[in-house]
């Protein structure tokens, strides 16, 4: 059973918008060239793994779950986020507005366990389902 502890009162902060946060982000960014994507997914994988340990030892060793500590590393995933959609020539706005565009269009009544059962690419050309396509 997962339980969250640490739950101070929500502090009062200056909210910055998406795009401010990503400009805000890249000032960090050490040199932008072609290699940004490879470190920004790189890093990705390594801060959501970072998130993922927290829950883990949560469920599987009785460590408390730290909101703030949880805060944190979803900041360092945010980060990773911010400067790949800057190395492909897109601000977070736009990335952000295509996912939400593409969960109306897969979910126009919100979350459907059928629709997601039986749903197909994003490009509308094949199943999703794995087990059509053959073994690996």
């Amino acid at each position: 059973m997962l339980v969250v502890v640490n739950l101070p009162p929500i502090k009062a902060v200056k909210a910055v918008t998406i795009n401010e946060y990503q400009k805000a982000a890249l000032r960090t960014v050490q040199g932008t060239n072609g290699l940004t994507i490879i470190n920004g997914a790189l890093g990705l994988c390594g801060e959501s793994g970072e998130v993922a340990d927290l829950v883990k030892k949560c469920v599987y060793q009785g460590h408390d779950l730290s909101i703030d500590d949880m805060a944190l590393e979803l900041g360092d995933v945010a980060w990773y986020i911010a400067i790949m959609a800057e190395a492909i020539g897109m601000d977070l706005e736009t990335v952000f507005q295509m996912n939400v565009d593409k969960l109306k269009k897969r979910y126009p009544e919100g979350f459907d366990a059928n629709r997601s059962r039986n749903r197909t690419s994003e490009r509308g050309d094949a199943p999703e389902d794995i087990s059509e396509v053959g073994a690996l």
